[in-house]
């Protein structure tokens, strides 16, 4: 009788652990957002790096204008004044190069794995 008993309150012990475990797992936060600033002229990070599923969020802290192209043109912000953001979520894994259409020289890379 013992034995049955002992069994008996491993086997619950395990369900509870497996219970807990997948409500751990259930409750993960989606994929939190990343930031790239964009000051004095650059953007920061240069380059980031997030996983699928990220959404990027630009804020330009500049005085004037900018804005976010990628070179394939999929990625298209308006203008953005200062303190205005843009957000693009990253569906796909790749590279993207992105630039301010305003000013050609201001560069930066998205990497999503």
């Amino acid at each position: 009788m013992r034995r049955i008993f002992y069994l008996a309150s491993m086997a619950a012990l395990l369900l509870a652990m497996l219970a807990g475990r997948q409500a751990t797992l259930a409750a993960a936060p989606a994929t939190a957002p990343a930031e790239v600033k964009i000051d004095n002229f650059n953007f920061s990070p240069a380059t980031l790096t997030v996983p699928v599923g990220t959404a990027v969020t630009w804020t330009n802290r500049d005085d004037i204008p900018h804005t976010v192209v990628s070179d394939d043109k999929s990625i298209k912000s308006k203008a953005l004044d200062t303190d205005e953001k843009f957000t693009f979520t990253f569906s796909k894994a790749g590279t993207y190069t992105y630039f301010c259409s305003i000013h050609p020289k201001m560069k930066g890379t998205i990497v999503v794995q």
